[in-house]
């Protein structure tokens, strides 16, 4: 599951260039043993990006027929290719293209060449595919101007000793990787002398205070219909999450016996009938945990949204009522109302019982800040008249479109963070937490309420009515 070499190679401005590479003397060793005498050693840079280019056809001088390439009996295959080196061949060649950088990887073939082994049972495939696919991410967070890539590159180099040590590939999560100490992600360009001085069986050292974090994240999905004759449904899921800096994952896990599953329910598994006690060696990145579920008795948060169209006049009505079991005291507390489909919003008369309006800079939607607490009622009202071009009036921005909100079809999403609360009431006792360490960490454990996007949405029926669905409701 190792990699003989990585590159990345530009594509800008119709010149082509390396950008990076990386090279792993140890692997290749290893390669030669392997493929014996089909091994071919890796080229110059220079020679590599020539070799490819004419392999893609991507040069002006190769479009004409070429043997080896274009011949009936080559088979092709997506995404992976076999190189002609001088008398030798390169196989097989990971690439993938994205905004006019060409990432490549050749993986190690752990046997001989001869017969050609099919490609999925080799092992380092999927390896070196997700660290191709992590590096493409990584790179695509940048907005691609030439500082910020320059930056990137030079990060990407020293995280590569991190993610790709020796040659196997760890951990392919560079935007993980780049939340780490400073010391392991450089922010500013650094001299291939400078990068030569880390050995690659170390990497890096930790620089700071060793702290443990636990996060318990919850998943409510719901369907509200607001109707006697039909119940409501809901569910909740969740996760815990740990980053812990003070265990590199190479070092020995424990037995994995010691795992043990405490009173357990075997009749009812729908509570969380705790405590779980787990023991683990954790990687240096935020990692899942455990997954649970539970079916909470109410949703947090109730809501109605009714609509009735007049022409160009949409009037509407919003009504949410936090549940009294539910910690009244948000971090902050939005709802967003869009409009597909009608063009800029031109005007909109509305009151709410609590909080502000306001309406977006796109005019396609209202953003209703609710606040940090609901009034002693529990309940919040949004009633007005929202405005919008009359049929048939050419409209030149950008506005909002969906081909399923049409006509009376709409939703309504809610933002809120609560601290400290869950709904299930699961959390990480902090007092038993143990690290097998001969530092003493700082435990520090997190059980918030988030809900990053609850979608209120509504059909309007003959007896006008209306449908409520929480969708992708998510609690930290």
């Amino acid at each position: 599951m190792s990699v003989r070499a990585i590159w990345l190679l530009g594509l800008e401005k119709g010149a082509a260039s390396v950008k990076m590479s990386r090279r792993y003397p140890t692997v290749e060793k290893r390669a030669r043993n392997f493929n014996g005498k089909n091994y071919t050693e890796v080229p110059e840079d220079k020679i590599f990006l020539n070799a490819l280019l004419t392999e893609l056809s991507m040069t002006e001088l190769d479009k004409n027929f070429v043997e080896h390439r274009d011949s009936c009996c080559r088979i092709n295959r997506t995404s992976a290719y076999e190189i002609a080196v001088g008398d030798g061949v390169l196989w097989p060649v990971l690439v993938m293209t994205q905004n006019a950088i060409l990432y490549a990887c050749l993986p190690l073939v752990e046997q001989s060449l001869t017969p050609r082994p099919p490609l999925f049972s080799l092992r380092g495939i999927s390896s070196a595919f997700a660290l191709l696919s992590g590096l493409m991410t990584f790179l695509t967070m940048t907005q691609r101007s030439e500082p910020e890539m320059t930056t990137k590159l030079t990060q990407i180099s020293a995280m590569l000793m991190h993610a790709c040590p020796l040659g196997t590939p760890t951990d392919t999560d560079f935007g993980l990787m780049q939340t780490l100490s400073g010391s392991l992600v450089p922010q500013t360009p650094i001299s291939s002398a400078q990068l030569q001085k880390q050995p690659a069986w170390k990497p890096g050292i930790y620089k700071g205070k060793p702290q443990v974090n636990v996060c318990v994240t919850e998943q409510i999905r719901s369907m509200q219909y607001d109707k006697n004759d039909v119940i409501d449904v809901w569910q909740e899921y969740g996760t815990v999450t740990c980053k812990d800096i003070l265990v590199h994952p190479c070092v020995s896990a424990v037995d994995s016996t010691i795992l043990a599953f405490n009173s357990v329910d075997d009749v009812d598994d729908s509570l969380f009938n705790g405590p779980y006690k787990f023991s683990f060696t954790p990687p240096l990145d935020v990692f899942k945990l455990c997954y649970y579920t539970s079916q909470v008795p109410i949703p947090p948060i109730l809501g109605c949204y009714q609509m009735k169209e007049e022409e160009q006049y949409l009037k509407i009505t919003v009504n949410l009522k936090l549940h009294e079991s539910v910690k009244n005291g948000f971090e902050y507390c939005e709802a967003h109302i869009p409009f597909f489909n009608r063009g800029p919003i031109i005007h909109a008369e509305c009151k709410v019982s609590h909080g502000q309006l306001e309406v977006s800079r796109e005019k396609s939607l209202l953003v209703w800040v609710i606040g940090q607490k609901f009034p002693k009622s529990l309940e919040v009202s949004l009633t007005g008249t929202v405005i919008f071009p009359a049929f048939g009036v050419a409209n030149h921005s950008v506005q909002l479109t969906d081909p399923f909100c049409t006509g009376l079809t709409a939703y309504v999403k809610l933002y809120f963070r609560i601290p400290d609360y869950t709904l299930t009431g699961c959390y990480v006792d902090q007092h038993s937490v143990q690290v097998y360490s001969s530092a003493k960490p700082k435990i520090v454990t997190l059980s918030v309420a988030t809900i990053k996007e609850e979608t209120a949405a509504f059909q309007r029926d003959s007896d006008s009515r209306s449908l409520i669905v929480i969708d992708k409701a998510f609690l930290f």
